[in-house]
């Protein structure tokens, strides 16, 4: 939680840094064109990997199968997505970096990782019927 505060913090100050940096550098106007076109671009790869992924799920669960590996694409596109559609550079390259098929590898297995530790804690209650 102290890290997320933490984050919730600092990357807002990042961006808005940056986004003056920019704004000297390349001027204001094409800041501005950039952040929205990177903005919808990404919202579109997003929101058509993101359909992707839900029919590899609906494919998996109707032949029975457990759909592990693909809801975690859906998880890291699905931020992926939210992250592109905050204004800022840092961000649009996070969510862009999220959107990378072979770029979620490591950020799935620090999911599963920190899944792991909060079962290994006790601290996860699952119910069965």
């Amino acid at each position: 939680m102290k890290v997320f505060l933490f984050l919730l913090i600092l990357i807002p100050a990042l961006e808005v840094t940056v986004l003056i940096g920019s704004s000297q550098l390349i001027g204001l106007w094409p800041t501005f064109c950039v952040i929205v076109v990177m903005s919808i671009m990404g919202a579109y790869i997003a929101k058509r990997q993101g359909v992707a992924v839900w029919r590899d799920i609906q494919y998996r669960l109707s032949r029975g199968e457990i759909p592990g590996d693909a809801v975690l694409d859906a998880i890291c596109i699905f931020a992926g997505g939210i992250l592109l559609l905050i204004p800022g550079y840092i961000t649009d390259c996070i969510g862009l970096f999220l959107l990378i098929p072979i770029a979620r590898k490591p950020v799935k297995y620090m999911i599963i990782k920190w899944m792991e530790r909060k079962i290994n804690r006790n601290n996860t209650i699952i119910v069965q019927k």
